[in-house]
């Protein structure tokens, strides 16, 4: 596969499956979190939302992916620059989701803020739950035991064929 376009291909897969997700300049979005993609990471989920507190503020989207290393958010600003962040397992507190009436939120707690992202697709909140819960616990997991690379293996694996196929 080009790995210029893993990103954009693995958000368009989710935008496709929730449909409902309000998402803009997915392409330009996905370049940004190409770019600061190491050689080494691999792109296990992607998901696209409103990144902000605003419940009006529906452009600026971020693209959301989560690599067997961290979690990763760009935006493309409008004119010139971007924004950028990047989650490591060390820096993840907690995760909340918020379901309204038509959209959800993801809230992702970490030690120096709180993301929240909105405007996704209500049928879309348990399988971003369901990848992000495994991905923290297991990465969690590993600064206390000895996770085996069987096991590493098998969680992406499964976190890939969300991405995917969507939860089961």
């Amino acid at each position: 596969m080009n790995r210029k376009n893993e990103v954009y291909k693995s958000v368009l897969d989710f935008k496709k499956r929730h449909l409902g997700t309000i998402a803009w300049r997915l392409k330009a979005h996905s370049r940004i979190v190409e770019e600061h993609l190491n050689n080494d990471e691999n792109v296990l989920y992607a998901f696209a939302g409103q990144k902000g507190l605003s419940s009006f503020d529906i452009a600026s989207t971020y693209v959301i992916v989560v690599t067997e290393k961290r979690i990763l958010l760009g935006q493309k600003r409008l004119f010139f620059g971007y924004f950028y962040y990047s989650i490591t397992p060390d820096l993840f507190n907690d995760l909340t989701i918020k379901m309204g009436l038509i959209w959800g939120k993801v809230i992702i707690d970490t030690v120096k803020e709180t993301v929240t992202l909105s405007y996704i697709s209500k049928d879309a909140l348990q399988e971003i739950e369901t990848v992000i819960s495994k991905y923290m616990i297991q990465k969690k997991r590993m600064f206390e035991t000895e996770v085996t690379d069987e096991e590493n293996e098998q969680l992406e694996e499964e976190i890939y064929d969300i991405s995917k196929h969507g939860e089961k």
